[in-house]
């Protein structure tokens, strides 16, 4: 019996070969993308690169001119499909995981010298004894210091795989000292902060939606709720998006039942609509959501849901206007294809993406547009495409095509500011001079225990605002004539980059809100 099976075993083998080869033949024409993949006719696009490679006077680098012809291209589709080359490839997806290998510290650089300004709390620099104040001088043997070196430069430096270890020399006041700092997992929170404002109102400001946004969202909540929590303030301004998935299952927390989020649909992909699937934590308490022109993608799906379906005041500015997902394709050379391959439309059918058939120049500009034609100054000025008018459940006019209006509107905090105040932002000179009045004053800053005991006690006094004049002035930037609206504003933002240097982002945003008009209307919203 064993002899026969053997006889016959080669014939069967060679049965099964073939029937598989024939299968795969009539699959590959049902495949999606067959004629990109085929091999039966060359492109004209290779075909010009393969001239240009074997034919041109001079030598090329032909794989940069791909990278410009990709994004060409590019160019011709929407303004959010990119191209993005290996070497950044790894910075994008640290940002989209919520975490990176790397040292924990956060510099700035002062005259061509890089500054420790924060370090992370039980990070890999903490546990080798970095220090705030400390000035680099050397990563492994490359000079840092006094050279004209970039932020982006010093990151590729500090940065590596996880447990691999590098040498940092650094400056602490005249002594010269290397530390071996091995290299560990650094998170980067999605939560810039998370606190009680009073009488049990809540506040969290959530910078984008990265992989780890909805669990740290979920933490934030529990420990708010256990200090009583009954209204809330979420804070999105500023928020860029990211993944879909964290927005839909944060908007869960604060919708019932299985009510629609959000749903996406394309040419070439499927309609598919993301539901509420479980009982939320935030279901009947007050809600609100602050929006402004920087608030986009995942930010306004959420903000859509919840304004649809009547769930939160929407209280800011209009929103960026961004309705378009996008799928990230993995290239063969190590680089990748952010691609948009779907639209999102809010629970009642609504698209707030902008048009962009003016290209992508005009397209990012009407964001600027926004603070030169008085948008962002006055709610009678917001413009509204009224064909894609649309109503609530409770009959509330809702617009499509141009991001999410607010429901109470709140003008720029810098409107009329003069261009003095306007360059001391840009050239980064309040944050610059927290960290130095720090460094000068941390005795007696490290006294205060808490943000709320910092903001009752701290007095930024004439002398100190003299001192601010004074290094605004070596920057070319006169002080002395602006008004008083513009010094009390700046005091108020100088103390809160202070109270980063104590606390990082949770001192920033708990000083500023102290003063911030979005925050202040929405808690008297809260309160009546």
């Amino acid at each position: 019996m064993n002899k026969k099976i053997q006889v016959w075993l080669p014939l069967l083998f060679s049965i099964t070969m073939i029937a598989g080869m024939m299968i795969g033949y009539k699959m590959r024409d049902n495949m999606p993308g067959k004629n990109f993949f085929s091999t039966d006719k060359r492109r004209p696009l290779q075909e010009v690169m393969d001239l240009i490679e074997t034919k041109y006077v001079d030598s090329v680098k032909t794989a940069e001119l791909t990278d410009t012809a990709i994004a060409a291209i590019l160019g011709k589709l929407d303004p959010h499909s990119v191209f993005i080359p290996a070497d950044e490839l790894q910075g994008v997806n640290d940002d989209i995981a919520g975490n990176f290998f790397g040292i924990g510290v956060e510099f700035n650089i002062f005259n061509d010298t890089i500054n420790v300004i924060n370090v992370v709390p039980d990070g890999p620099s903490f546990k080798a004894g970095i220090k705030t104040g400390d000035k680099f001088i050397k990563v492994n043997e490359t000079p840092v210091a006094g050279k004209k070196i970039t932020g982006d430069q010093i990151r590729k430096l500090l940065r590596g795989d996880l447990d691999t270890k590098v040498v940092i020399t650094v400056l602490r006041e005249s002594q010269t000292i290397p530390f071996t700092i091995t290299r560990g997992m650094i998170p980067v929170s999605s939560v810039d902060a998370s606190y009680i404002i009073e009488n049990g109102i809540g506040y969290i400001r959530l910078n984008k939606f990265s992989q780890s946004t909805y669990r740290e969202f979920m933490q934030a909540m529990e420990a708010l709720q256990k200090q009583g929590l009954k209204k809330l303030i979420l804070d999105l301004r500023g928020n860029g998006g990211g993944i879909l998935d964290e927005a839909t299952s944060i908007a869960d927390e604060f919708l019932d039942g299985d009510k629609l989020i959000v749903y996406t649909e394309g040419t070439h992909f499927a309609k598919k609509e993301y539901r509420c699937k479980r009982p939320g934590l935030f279901e009947k308490g007050e809600l609100v959501v602050l929006a402004d022109e920087g608030t986009a993608s995942a930010s306004e799906i959420l903000i859509g849901a919840l304004q649809d379906w009547n769930r939160a005041t929407i209280v800011g500015r209009r929103s960026f206007g961004k309705g378009l997902v996008q799928e990230q394709f993995d290239l063969s050379d190590g680089s990748a294809l952010r691609l948009t391959i779907a639209r999102y439309y809010t629970p009642i059918g609504r698209s707030i993406q902008r048009s962009y058939t003016n290209g992508g120049k005009a397209y990012y500009e009407e964001v600027a547009n926004r603070f030169h034609d008085g948008e962002v100054n006055s709610a009678d000025s917001v413009k509204h495409d009224s064909t894609k008018m649309f109503k609530t459940q409770n009959g509330k006019i809702v617009y499509g095509g141009g991001g999410i209006t607010p429901d109470v509107f709140i003008p720029v905090d810098t409107a009329d500011f003069s261009a003095a105040f306007a360059k001391v932002f840009y050239r980064g000179l309040v944050s610059d001079f927290g960290y130095h009045y720090y460094l000068q004053n941390a005795t007696q800053l490290n006294s205060f225990k808490t943000t709320s005991d910092f903001i009752k006690n701290f007095s930024f006094t004439e002398d100190n605002w003299k001192q601010f004049v004074s290094a605004a002035a070596k920057d070319s930037i006169r002080l002395d004539t602006i008004s008083e609206k513009e010094k009390a504003s700046l005091i108020a933002r100088i103390q809160s980059s202070i109270a980063r240097q104590l606390w990082r982002n949770e001192g920033l945003y708990e000083t500023l809100n102290t003063k911030d008009k979005a925050v202040l209307k929405s808690v008297e919203l809260l309160s009546r």
